[in-house]
């Protein structure tokens, strides 16, 4: 895309959009909109079931057993008893579950328990008998690989070292220009740290491995993605830690600072006490002492201007493997908006004419702000149908707390905070006042005249605001001039000159109306 987006570009063509068509209509998309997989780690089974968008796909269903089928495992080189027990009812289980729901493909993927395991093929071939699902036991940098992929998919932009730590293993991939390069993997779990001594030997034998692994993957990394249970649980403290009002844990992003200080905090404070403060299950707490070494020594090694969580790994990879690659290029925010508005809206289609029609406001923009603006267009009217008392903090919570990709948080809150401008001229007293914290005087200023452009666009025209009226704003003598076409003018009344007029307020402009000839 180019580094400026042109006004009313849309409108020449209707074919033509700077996101491509909306490819529901496409066969071979279609066909991804239910995929299940599964997930056989060593500390976690997960199974999760794709349905959506399938560039920004939704999470049908996800289920998680705690099995534990690693713990033990480099002590005694066989899968926890217990472990297996659990696993293998799972693993009924799911098989059950995707006939039920008619999943069409599920894909079942084991890592490090199963391929170090000296009774992992023998428990391999086990659940492949009693459930009849195919098992793919992939090795260490394969491993690596789908897991970078998962992070693709949420952030296709994404620049930098991927580090995914699971129950026995932990694996390096660096990304960059939308593929994955080199790659390694490691015995850095924490179930295989519990063994090595006491904290000092742990210590050293982090630091050793940690220089090896620098050595195959290289140091010069400005960001670094972390993928795993125990990233996810360490990034919810710094939250406690923050006092961070958004827990939303996909692309929370800290310092290394900042992850210093989490790190000091967990050597000094009562585990139960975290339980109990941030909702970790106690399974998963158990190993984050140790995967704080880890980070601690790759913090330290790496050097990495920021520290980005994924919530997106080895399932969302294997969910992006089978994508084309033309759906690849797509841009996760849209496709999601694209489905919502699909799905919700009273008008489909509407969220790119009214984007059409307000984008002169702004003119030319960068790509980053364009597809904001879009996106919000796009899930203008997706909350409908809640009640008109809560529409505007049902849309403001929809997006904030969504599971969307490619969406920071500050423009996670942007949007939201557009869309409750959308529906509510004023934002005092709302109850989401700690999430604003996060956004620059600027950035709610911009929300409110997106969130009032919408409001305004949505008022004037029902079909299609293009075939209204034209927006021109002169920014030299500081006026937003309204040019109604004769359809524009039977529809211009009062309420929408008020709305027309707030814009105009909040944009701090002169309103201006041009009859038609």
């Amino acid at each position: 895309m180019a580094d400026m987006v042109a006004v009313g570009s849309s409108t020449d063509n209707d074919e033509w959009d700077p996101f491509g068509k909306p490819l529901f209509d496409d066969p071979s998309i279609r066909a991804l909109s239910r995929v299940g997989v599964v997930d056989i780690g060593s500390n976690s089974i997960r199974m999760v079931v794709f349905d959506g968008a399938a560039r920004s796909p939704a999470y049908f269903f996800n289920e998680k057993v705690m099995a534990g089928l690693g713990q033990g495992l480099a002590e005694t080189g066989r899968l926890n008893p217990e472990g297996r027990i659990r696993a293998l009812t799972a693993m009924r289980r799911f098989a059950a579950l995707a006939k039920g729901m008619k999943v069409n493909s599920l894909t079942c993927v084991a890592t490090a328990a199963m391929r170090d395991a000296e009774d992992g093929p023998n428990f391999h071939k086990l659940i492949e008998q009693e459930t009849g699902l195919t098992i793919h036991v992939v090795d260490g940098p394969e491993e690596a690989r789908l897991s970078a992929q998962g992070v693709l998919l949420g952030w296709p932009d994404a620049n930098g070292l991927i580090c995914d730590i699971g129950g026995n293993s932990m694996e390096l991939a660096e990304v960059r220009d939308g593929k994955v390069w080199r790659r390694v993997s490691s015995q850095l779990g924490p179930f295989r740290l519990q063994l090595v001594g006491d904290r000092a030997a742990q210590i050293a034998h982090v630091k050793e491995t940690m220089q090896r692994l620098a050595a195959e993957v290289g140091t010069d990394y400005e960001r670094i993605y972390l993928v795993g249970g125990s990233w996810r649980a360490i990034a919810r403290i710094d939250m406690e830690r923050e006092a961070y009002p958004l827990l939303v844990l996909h692309e929370y992003r800290m310092t290394p600072e900042a992850v210093g200080k989490t790190l000091e905090m967990i050597e000094s404070t009562n585990l139960s006490d975290l339980r109990t403060r941030t909702g970790i299950g106690s399974a998963r707490m158990d190993l984050v002492p140790y995967a704080a070494i880890v980070l601690r020594e790759l913090v330290a090694l790496f050097q990495p201007a920021e520290i980005d969580v994924s919530s997106y790994g080895i399932r969302e990879g294997l969910l992006y493997e089978q994508m084309p690659d033309r759906l690849r290029r797509r841009d996760p925010l849209i496709e999601a908006c694209r489905h919502a508005e699909r799905r919700a809206a009273r008008l489909p289609g509407f969220g790119k004419k009214m984007h059409s029609f307000i984008q002169p406001i702004w003119g030319e923009v960068p790509p980053e702000t364009y597809r904001l603006i879009r996106a919000a267009c796009l899930l203008h009217d997706t909350t409908w149908r809640t009640h008109p008392d809560y529409r505007a903090d049902a849309c403001f919570e929809n997006v904030t707390r969504a599971n969307m990709a490619a969406l920071s948080h500050p423009e996670r809150i942007l949007v939201g905070l557009a869309l409750l401008h959308r529906y509510k001229n004023n934002r005092s007293n709302s109850a989401h006042q700690a999430l604003f914290k996060l956004l620059s005087k600027d950035q709610i200023r911009e929300a409110e005249i997106l969130g009032k452009a919408m409001r305004f666009a949505a008022m004037f025209s029902i079909d299609d605001p293009t075939e209204a009226g034209v927006l021109t704003h002169h920014r030299e003598d500081k006026r937003l001039e309204l040019s109604l076409t004769r359809k524009g003018a039977d529809l211009f009344g009062e309420v929408t000159e008020s709305r027309f007029t707030s814009l105009c307020n909040s944009l701090g402009v002169k309103p201006v109306i041009r009859q038609p000839a």
